[in-house]
């Protein structure tokens, strides 16, 4: 079950994917979880209005009272996610195009190291699945498919992170991924940018299948880059 649970400055709803939640394990946690990941989840950067938050309706269709969403909001303002502003509400937070640019390029830092580290710890199968992910679009263009292949995209270069093996970079790198997340969905339909990255994704596992260190960390980064670069050019939006 999911509900319209925002509202941004005119009233426009943002839908978070939300469901009850399980009453067996720390009510905070589970909270916390779960919006966490529906602020993940949702399109947070479609326009430029403020997405606010509604406190009652969270709580009403988290199955709980306000007090375990009251605790979970705070731990996400902490993290840098929310933004309780007093009298006016809780707002999700966005960044500016300068700060997203900024979050890119740590990521192509973190990232391509995570793939120098993937080609001496991740095996041959976890490198072929890899592949495995554009199996799809082999006989289309990612463009016919762009919502699908935005979630491939993502999970993708999600992947290349986990098989660094590296627990730190995996922990340095999740918060910033919500908001690199939503900017690669964003951005993946324009500019013919789907038809391109699918040809920097082959190189990149390319790179990896053959455990070519150097390769494979410079094509992750300058993937990364390229979409700073872009993002800088033509999101005047974020502004």
């Amino acid at each position: 079950m999911s509900s319209e649970l925002t509202e941004n400055a005119v009233g426009a709803p943002l839908t978070l994917a939300l469901q009850p939640i399980n009453a067996s394990a720390s009510l905070r946690d589970q909270a916390y979880a779960m919006l966490r990941q529906a602020i993940a989840d949702a399109d947070i950067y479609q326009s430029k209005e403020e997405i606010r938050l509604d406190e009652r309706l969270l709580s009403e269709t988290l199955g709980v009272s306000r007090t375990p969403v009251r605790e979970a909001m705070t731990l996400l303002e902490q993290e840098g996610f929310l933004r309780m502003v007093p009298r006016r509400g809780i707002y999700i937070v966005r960044k500016s195009k300068r700060e997203i640019v900024e979050m890119i390029q740590m990521w192509a830092a973190l990232e391509s190291m995570a793939a120098r580290l993937a080609t001496l710890h991740a095996t041959d199968a976890e490198i072929a699945r890899l592949r495995h992910m554009f199996d799809s679009f082999r006989d289309a263009t990612p463009a016919e498919h762009i919502e699908e292949y935005s979630d491939a995209n993502i999970a993708f270069h999600q992947s290349i992170v986990e098989l660094s093996k590296s627990q730190i970079i995996l922990e340095t790198i999740k918060n910033i991924f919500i908001h690199v997340r939503a900017i690669r969905r964003l951005t993946i339909s324009q500019s013919d940018r789907a038809s391109r990255s699918i040809v920097d994704h082959l190189r990149i596992i390319e790179a990896l299948e053959q455990r070519d260190t150097e390769l494979a960390e410079r094509l992750v980064r300058q993937h990364s880059l390229d979409l700073a670069d872009f993002v800088d050019a033509n999101c005047d939006f974020l502004d």
